[in-house]
């Protein structure tokens, strides 16, 4: 049978959605095994259907679905695609969203807001989900929402031999984007033996994606800045804090994220001048013209194809990380 891999009396299965079918494929190769055949499809009233082309019987099976956009769409589908599988008496379902839904509503800053992130979580479980696996959550309680395993990988052992490899260290220094990334950016600090710096911002709740940056704690003066974060939007936040740092005497800005959301004109915002490199990973799809002459894309499937292997061998996920959270 195609698409399952079978150690002893186990049976790994993948199966994957519509949204990234080539981090999918990526994946399975590393697991040395390929997708499960899945019949998906949009009805024309935009009702969305999926069935396992073979029996997942007792089978461990991992869904893969990245939440970009249309990201209810494909949310909608990945849950159905767990409904299924449920149904078709898996042994056990593991949701792979690399970027994990609606993680910027983790809590409430005014009244009457919701807490997305839960409500994800709550419809993975109702779903038939018995654990997620994400990448760089934008906020670690999350992994509180789900009553059951969350599987955190970080990307930044991908993200750092990068960065080793291409970057000189002896003139670099960390700089947090804001003061939620304070402990990230100090495990970056720490492994790269350079200094850290923070960027004091102030964001009005009322306006979304408008952020005022206020003051950079930490000395930048002639360094190198390699500015690290979990994500990157529509670019204006991170092209303001490059601002501010060349402003405050930084030769140049090197920024790092984990996913590429790259909204609306983020391309053209992130072409800024006060920005010398992009460094992301391919948690999310990034097509031909969302790609530009100081971006790289580095791979993210060996990370999470290691991670499956490890939750299906009943080994040790958190092994991967020393010290990287």
């Amino acid at each position: 049978m195609t698409g399952i891999k079978a150690t002893g009396e186990k049976r790994l299965v993948v199966v994957s959605g519509r949204s990234h079918p080539e981090l999918a494929e990526a994946v399975v190769r590393e697991l040395n095994t390929t997708l499960l055949p899945v019949d998906a499809r949009t009805f024309a009233d935009g009702q969305i259907y999926t069935r396992m082309d073979e029996s997942v019987r007792g089978c461990d099976v991992f869904v893969i679905q990245s939440h970009g956009s249309p990201i209810n769409e494909w949310l909608m589908e990945q849950l159905i695609m767990v409904d299924a599988l449920k149904r078709a008496s898996a042994k056990r379902i593991t949701v792979v969203a690399p970027y994990y839904p609606y993680a910027r509503q983790d809590k409430k800053h005014r009244g009457r807001e919701p807490i997305s992130a839960r409500l994800i979580a709550d419809l993975f479980k109702t779903a038939g989900a018995e654990r997620i696996m994400s990448v760089d959550l934008h906020a670690a309680q999350i992994q509180g929402f789900f009553d059951g395993p969350l599987d955190h990988l970080f990307a930044m052992p991908v993200l750092m031999h990068h960065i080793r490899d291409t970057v000189d260290t002896q003139n670099l220094v960390v700089v947090s984007p804001d003061m939620g990334r304070v402990r990230v950016a100090d495990v970056w600090s720490d492994n790269l033996h350079v200094p850290l710096a923070i960027i004091h911002k102030r964001r009005d709740p009322m306006v979304p994606n408008q952020v005022s940056v206020h003051e950079i704690v930490g000395d930048v003066a002639g360094k190198m800045c390699l500015v690290v974060d979990d994500l990157i939007d529509t670019g204006g936040t991170i092209v303001k804090a490059a601002q501010a740092l060349k402003e405050a005497g930084a030769i140049g800005v090197i920024v790092a994220a984990t996913h590429a959301v790259f909204s609306g004109d983020a391309v053209q915002v992130l072409n800024s001048e006060h920005i010398h490199r992009l460094i992301v990973t391919d948690t999310l799809p990034l097509p031909p013209e969302k790609r530009f002459e100081k971006l790289t894309v580095l791979p993210i499937a060996p990370l999470i194809a290691r991670a499956i292997h490890e939750v299906f061998e009943d080994g040790s996920v958190t092994s991967m990380f020393d010290g990287a959270a």
